[in-house]
């Protein structure tokens, strides 16, 4: 069941994601400018607030995927967002898909579905101790201020992969937070409102959500959407095994097999990110053009 929520989830980060490149890309001096307030200027776009509508849904898909499953599984399937972006952004900008885009598709879906069988995640805890909780965010919200630290003054395409990079990670800290406030719901709803974990989510949902948007005003597209991507699984993996005590199969052949499937994943990502970056982008550039 999880697997099926995951994948719905995919599915409406993909519509949402697309739509909020559509409305910076269509006015970008609504998103250009400073990071304070940025979210506050693209609200005023109705596309931009159908994207957020259809990531509100996506992530009420992923809560619940992630509250009676396990992250190291739910995570990685939501890189199939980008292969439901491919249809999507083909549908919005007119653009036509080729065979490459098809393979690296395939590619994407049959590695993930190789990982997650040869992984085989397995046990998990809902909650960890607070100590443990204080020690992975500072080490995330460290990483993230240093990213975006170092993505000022860079080139589009340089300042893309960092705030991506950044997002990702954020990503897979909010998806721990949102397993953990998820399970807490079945010892009744005041539980999650008296508990530190639902503040902390919104906080870091918000700040992942501002740098997502940042990454993608930009322009530079392919960048943005394989960083943010790639490391938003990874993360959680991470953080999957080490903070909620999942495990996956540590044998030599399944460590090797899963090691060469997720790169075959991410290898797969990066072409289809670099394709929905010029699906997205090159009908705005023969607007601005034209």
């Amino acid at each position: 069941m999880e697997i099926l929520l995951a994948l719905a989830a995919a599915l409406l980060f993909a519509l949402g994601t697309v739509l909020q490149q559509k409305a910076s890309l269509d006015a970008p001096s609504t998103s250009a400018g400073s990071s304070s307030g940025l979210l506050l200027r693209m609200a005023r776009r109705p596309v931009w607030l159908a994207g957020i509508a259809a990531d509100a849904l996506g992530f009420v898909a992923q809560a619940i995927a992630l509250t009676i499953g396990r992250i190291a599984v739910v995570q990685p399937l939501l890189i199939t967002s980008v292969v439901f972006a491919l249809p999507l952004g083909t549908r919005l900008t007119g653009q036509h898909v080729g065979r490459g885009e098809v393979g690296a598709a395939v590619l994407v879906t049959s590695a993930l579905a190789a990982f997650l069988v040869v992984a085989n995640p397995s046990g998990g805890r809902s909650d960890a101790p607070l100590g443990e909780w204080l020690i992975a965010g500072a080490a995330f919200g460290g990483a993230t201020a240093m990213l975006v630290l170092l993505a000022r003054r860079r080139s589009p395409k340089a300042k893309a992969a960092l705030l991506g990079t950044a997002t990702g990670l954020l990503f897979g800290l909010s998806a721990a937070l949102t397993k953990t406030v998820g399970d807490q719901v079945e010892h009744g709803i005041l539980t999650v409102f008296t508990d530190w974990h639902l503040y902390a989510l919104i906080v870091v949902g918000y700040t992942s959500m501002t740098l997502n948007q940042l990454a993608l005003a930009t322009g530079a597209l392919a960048p943005a959407i394989a960083t943010a991507m790639a490391f938003d699984p990874i993360s959680s993996v991470v953080l999957g095994t080490t903070l909620l005590r999942e495990s996956l199969d540590t044998t030599a052949l399944g460590v090797a097999v899963g090691i060469a499937a997720l790169a075959a994943t991410l290898a797969g990502l990066a072409l289809l990110a670099r394709t929905r970056g010029e699906l997205v982008s090159e009908p705005a550039a023969a607007q601005s053009t034209g």
